[in-house]
């Protein structure tokens, strides 16, 4: 059986039709506050919204774990999901040059489950302390008739100076794409790694064998590689520290995959060739065979390998590369391809080796 996004009960174009009518509203109401502070900065298919403070830009977003909190409940393995929540809201963050300083949380549960709380929170302030970051607040509301099951969302709120805000206008053709390597898989996507393991094990599928040491469930719950005090440590500098080296874009890629998300910094008429991105971790390879998964349905869904991709000047390249291997090797930052003058973006899948495009307009 040829498995799909769309199958597994994710259909991605009527994402993004709602996404956009949820946006045109949202900018409806950005007049109600001009000449005053918090005035917006519109940042057209940006990752993060963007207020003035008058010498600073605030910058919000929102994500959620999504049904990987699905897993967590099968196996009762609630430890790793903190770091997945923040790394899908600081990893928005991170892409227009923001630090975030501060997260928020709700739960919405059909019924409140203590224990189960205590862990996932006690992970997300793990993952909250080592980037930095404060939880102010939250709100757990218990909705038995509402919900089958937990749901757990995030706000995060960081602050950039507008001289280093990060918007991708001065992207241009020849220009060098860094890419950092990920995990297994972020939140995005687990729909489908669900349908795919029921529908090769069945219904206790999250207990099959992965491999010696780990079942699938366990390999899937593999918490997200978190890049956000990373960049601003070692490339962007913090709140109050000058940019150590130039970068015109970052993308974050989550759902929609590589050509979801690179082409969101782009600017119009761009594109990117990409020859050498990261291999997908051997789950992801595995999920692509037993799911007999078309290649470019992998690369709309997963990250496959790379889960953030950095716009810079080709002569710093190699020393960006070489500050962020220097403080974490696991991200094994490399020069994955280039900008080019055409709107697509053309890879080689690390499947397979095939070349795959993917038409901008």
């Amino acid at each position: 059986m040829n498995h799909s996004y769309a199958s597994a009960g994710v259909d991605i174009e009527a994402g993004d039709t709602a996404s956009k009518a949820a946006y045109q509203n949202a900018k409806s109401t950005f007049s109600s506050r001009k000449g005053l502070i918090g005035e917006p900065f519109a940042l057209e298919g940006g990752f993060s919204g963007a207020l003035d403070m008058g010498d600073y830009l605030l910058i919000q977003n929102d994500d959620g774990v999504g049904t990987k909190l699905e897993i967590a409940e099968r196996t009762g393995m609630y430890e790793t999901l903190g770091a997945d929540l923040l790394c899908m809201v600081a990893d928005d963050a991170i892409c227009v040059g923001a630090e975030t300083i501060s997260i928020t949380n709700t739960f919405d549960v059909p019924k409140v489950d203590p224990v189960a709380i205590k862990t996932l929170t006690t992970g997300l302030a793990t993952a909250c302390i080592k980037e930095k970051i404060v939880i102010p607040g939250g709100e757990i509301a218990e909705l038995s008739n509402a919900l089958n099951r937990m749901v757990w969302n995030a706000t995060a709120v960081g602050v950039v100076k507008k001289e280093k805000f990060i918007t991708g206008q001065n992207i241009q053709a020849g220009q060098s794409i860094i890419g950092l390597k990920g995990r297994v898989i972020r939140s995005n996507g687990t729909s489908l790694a669900r349908k795919v393991c029921e529908s090769a094990f069945g219904e206790k599928w999250h207990n099959e064998p992965f491999n010696k040491t780990q079942s699938w469930g366990e390999v899937l719950l593999t918490p997200s590689k978190i890049f956000h005090r990373l960049l601003l440590d070692t490339v962007l500098g913090d709140f109050e520290s000058d940019r150590k080296f130039t970068v015109h874009g970052l993308a974050h890629i989550t759902g929609g995959g590589v050509p979801g998300n690179l082409p969101r910094i782009l600017p119009d008429g761009l594109g990117a060739d990409l020859p050498n991105l990261h291999a997908p971790h051997e789950a992801v390879k595995e999920l692509q065979v037993l799911g007999n998964l078309d290649e470019k349905e992998c690369y709309r869904t997963w990250h496959c390998g790379t889960a953030m991709m950095l716009v810079c000047d080709e002569a710093e390249s190699q020393a960006i590369c070489q500050a962020l291997n220097h403080v974490d090797p696991e991200v094994e930052a490399k020069v994955i391809g280039n900008i080019t003058k055409t709107p697509t973006i053309n890879l080689t899948s690390q499947f397979s080796g095939k070349k795959l495009e993917f038409d901008l307009e």
